[in-house]
């Protein structure tokens, strides 16, 4: 998915430098002198750089969608207006990769807490599997929430999952 953003982010870059390009070199007015056409090619591939070069740097791995080896897979599939989770009990300390579904609409997954505190989101769609990934440091009980208005039940959508202590 990174390397697809990258690519869309290279060709519209070298599509607006062709823009920039285009309208620099059609400008009416006074003849400009030798050096400058020189110097304003070089600071526009001095900007062209300075922009591919943020966004190779901006697009690494983020961290909280790689999980490790040893990572428990929690899957989680929705609907209107349910939540089912192949699990509700998830050990403490333990590395949780969560793969999020629906079945019908898009709903905004919320893990919070027992202080009702988002701990962990992730959008749940259509025919698409995301992933998050979250280790819970704090034993107790947690909710599962709809985050996206998704229809008159959706106050209804909640279900809850206990992380424990010595679990596995």
């Amino acid at each position: 998915m990174q390397t697809t953003i990258l690519l869309i982010t290279l060709v519209l870059m070298a599509a607006t430098l062709a823009v920039i390009l285009r309208a620099l070199w059609a400008t009416d007015g006074p003849p400009p002198s030798e050096d400058a056409p020189k110097t304003r090619t070089r600071m526009i591939w001095g900007l062209v750089v300075f922009g591919v070069i943020v966004s190779v740097a901006s697009l690494r791995e983020w961290p909280h969608t790689s999980a490790g080896s040893d990572a428990m897979v929690v899957k989680i599939s929705s609907g209107q207006w349910w939540w089912d989770t192949d699990t509700t009990e998830i050990p403490l300390g333990q590395q949780i990769e969560f793969h999020v579904t629906s079945e019908d609409v898009n709903h905004g997954l919320g893990i919070y807490d027992s202080n009702m505190r988002l701990v962990v989101q992730v959008q749940a769609m259509p025919t698409y599997t995301n992933k998050v990934v979250h280790t819970f440091d704090t034993p107790g009980s947690y909710r599962i929430l709809c985050m996206e208005f998704c229809g008159i039940a959706h106050h209804d959508m909640v279900s809850e999952f206990e992380v424990l202590e010595g679990s596995s």
